[in-house]
């Protein structure tokens, strides 16, 4: 099946449909990437705070997908600003890299700090370290203030996101500045009972999970679902085979404002 795919300012693109690995550890993080990457999704998503990317590497490494495949995101926790370099060299030995396609900060920074770390994310992506650079958990107003002083726009922000809180101008604030939206917790953050997702799960013979994950892709925000199951890895990655109307979309997004 094939993921659309996001330009980002250096290749590769980024798929719509990732994985994700928060709170996934030890034997069970390695298990859940092959079971990813066997499934067909090429888009994995970790962090130095998650603890597993060591196990995220080995799965890419023993998966038998090329690296230039794979888009590899990891993040820097806001503990570690200063230590910009320590912590992206200690994540691409973790995972067996040379580079990752993209690297965030993680939360912002204490007050003050967070432009210092913006600075050298960008060196560190001009070193070749980076392909792509971008924040996670900023608002717009802070992702503003690392325009203004640094002339370098974050290539991604990732937000909690999901349809309760669909925002039609949060996201066109995003893409107004050239920033792509990812969401995390797509299912934690909805209700899949809602009679609105299971009546249009039931019109499309899938699940009401299937339905979330394709109405992220459809908006163009990215989406991280994560799972231990096998079953569910699988399931959640086959969202190709149907479309949602522009009259179930609208009315997922009313879910934003009730």
């Amino acid at each position: 099946m094939s993921i659309p795919a996001l330009p980002l300012p250096a290749a590769p693109a980024m798929p719509l449909l990732g994985f994700g690995t928060w709170q996934i550890r030890g034997d069970a993080a390695y298990q859940a990437v092959r079971h990813a990457l066997d499934a067909g999704y090429r888009h994995i998503d970790t962090a130095t705070m998650y603890g597993n990317e060591a196990e995220v590497g080995r799965a890419v490494a023993d998966s038998g997908v090329s690296r230039d495949e794979i888009f590899i995101t990891t993040k820097l926790p806001p503990e570690r600003a200063g230590k910009e370099r320590a912590t992206l060299d200690a994540s691409l030995r973790a995972l067996g890299v040379d580079a990752v396609d993209l690297w965030l900060i993680h939360w912002p920074p204490s007050r003050g700090r967070a432009t210092k770390v913006w600075e050298q994310f960008v060196a560190l992506r001009d070193a070749g370290l980076a392909k792509n650079i971008g924040v996670s958990n900023f608002g717009l107003d802070e992702i503003d203030e690392l325009t203004k002083a640094t002339g370098e726009t974050p290539a991604v922000n990732q937000i909690r996101f999901g349809p309760t809180l669909w925002d039609a101008g949060l996201v066109e604030g995003h893409r107004s500045r050239g920033v792509v939206v990812e969401g995390y917790s797509p299912f934690k953050t909805t209700n899949l009972r809602d009679s609105v997702l299971t009546g249009i799960a039931e019109a499309h013979a899938v699940d009401a999970a299937r339905v979330v994950l394709r109405w992220h892709v459809q908006h163009e925000v990215v989406v991280i679902p994560k799972s231990k199951s096998d079953a569910r890895i699988r399931t959640n990655f086959d969202i190709s085979g149907f479309e949602l109307t522009g009259e179930e979309m609208a009315a997922i997004d009313a879910l934003g404002r009730r």
